[in-house]
This record gives C-alpha cells, structure tokens and sequence, in this order.
C-alpha cells in the first residue's frame, strides 16, 4: 500500500497535521540555541598612554612605536593596531581565542614595564591599560555645553567628575571623554641669552625664576618652540 494513500483518503486529518506541525516548528524556532549571527567575546585589551601637547607624528613615533614593539612579543596575539592623535596614543590589542583575557592582561603589564625604558620622561602617567570588548558600542552619550564656561572647565569638569561616578556604575566597562584640546607648550632657554643677563647655573631654582622674571621685564628674548 503506498504510504501516501491514508492522508488522500483523509484531506482534513492530513491539513490539521500539517498546521500542528508548522505551529510546532514556529514556537520552536525561538528557542533554537543558534544564532544566525553568534556573540563571540574576542580577547581584546586597550592600551592608552597620553602625553599632553604632542602632535600625532610625535605620539606615533616616541610612544606607540615602542609600545608596539614590546607589545608584539607576547605570544598569541592575533591583531595590533594603534590610533594616534593631539597627546593621545590608543593601542588595541587582539590575542587568539583559546588565549586566557586574565594571562593576557599580566602579559601586557610585563610588557608595558619593559617598556619604560623606551618611553619619554616627560609623560604625566604611565601607559594603562584594560579589558575590552570590539563588539561593544556606546549606550550613552552626554554632551555638555555652557555659555559661561570656558571649553578647558567644561572637559576638566567631565573628566573628575562625570567619567569617575560613571565608571562606578556596576556593568560598565569604558567610560571616555573627549571633544576639548588641551594645549601645552615647551618653552626652551637660550643659554647664550641667559649668559649675557649673567644667570649662573649655580644659583637656587627660586632666584632663577626671579632673575627670568626680571628678565622678561627688560625685553630679553627668549627662544620658544612648540612641540
């Protein structure tokens, strides 16, 4: 008997077959535990390090340059790529999937402690880095704006106070600011200029400034650069 024969013989019992089934396979569909497009945390760690004033040609080549060196001997590591920009160098480092995040991050420490050597003595902090996540995207941005503040009080404000309450809310992971320069300037004695007002290295650091201050006051030319 071919099998076909009793769903032709019962049309009505055979369409409520086929509706149960196509019920039973909808529902079913939101439970399946794939995903068309799987979450996948990759081993990601961020490394920044700032040196207020330079340029990004400067940041590329005295800081980045040297931390990617040291940061590219770690073993696993799949992707590194850095961004460098007015004082600020962001490195992303992107290790294997079978890598460990927490063996990483102590790998990175060594890493960034042997670099010390490499790195300019003028830098304010030392390079920091952290856990992060390159398919994460920002939840929420604040802009703030005022009429009466100056553009340095409103991004010096957001950086003590706004980013450190934020970054205290339990899941967050990152917290930036940024949309304000923070201008510096490396001012560059002429020892031939203070020869001739007779500074002799040999005086105290306060009369010095004293006698460059007087200085100043009678015209005497300084040489001023801007890095």
């Amino acid at each position: 008997m071919n099998i076909s024969y009793p769903f032709i013989r019962r049309p009505v019992g055979t369409t409520l077959l086929a509706i149960g089934l196509f019920l039973a396979g909808a529902v079913a569909y939101h439970f399946l535990p794939v995903a068309s497009m799987p979450t996948v945390e990759f081993p990601t760690i961020r490394v920044s390090a700032n040196r207020p004033g330079a340029d990004p040609a400067v940041m590329a080549a005295t800081i980045a340059a040297p931390l990617e060196r040291r940061l590219g001997e770690i073993p696993g590591v799949v992707e590194l790529t850095s961004r460098s920009s007015l004082g600020n160098s962001m490195i992303t480092i992107q290790f294997d999937l079978g890598r460990s995040i927490d063996g990483a991050a102590r790998d990175v420490q060594a890493a960034l402690n042997a670099a010390l050597t490499d790195l300019p003595g003028d830098m304010p902090t030392l390079p920091r880095f952290r856990k992060s996540n390159p398919a994460a995207a920002p939840i929420l941005i604040l802009a703030l704006t005022s009429k009466t503040m100056q553009a340095s009080a409103i991004y010096d404000a957001a950086d003590s106070v706004i980013v450190q309450q934020l970054a205290q809310v339990d899941g967050v992971a990152d917290v930036t600011v940024a949309g304000s320069e923070q201008p510096a300037i490396r001012v560059r004695v002429d020892p031939a200029r203070l020869s001739i007002e007779s500074f002799g290295k040999s005086k105290p650091l306060i009369d010095q400034e004293s006698d460059w201050a007087r200085a100043a006051n009678r015209r005497v030319e300084f040489k001023v650069t801007v890095q």
